[in-house]
């Protein structure tokens, strides 16, 4: 039996970028120092586990999104996922 515990996470330096991977999930993010990149990843671990604030109308608008007018329906009828 093995005692050894592999890592969950790689952080690679790609130049001007440091590359933060959490390799369970598979969620990657990205920062210009080691820091940065494992601040960012944590938080899109956040967002991966549903621990994030629903956007607001504003955040919508931002986006072309009419939050008055948001209903994204199934994927089945969606025609992106044909």
């Amino acid at each position: 039996m093995s005692t050894e515990v592999e890592p969950t996470i790689t952080l690679t330096d790609e130049g001007d970028w440091w590359v933060a991977r959490d390799t369970e999930t598979g969620v990657t993010s990205q920062g210009k120092t080691r820091h940065e990149a494992l601040d960012n990843l944590d938080e899109a671990l956040a967002g991966y586990h549903g621990e994030g604030e629903p956007p607001s109308d504003e955040d919508l608008e931002a986006l072309g999104i009419d939050p008055e007018n948001d209903d994204s329906g199934s994927l089945e009828e969606s025609e992106i996922f044909e």
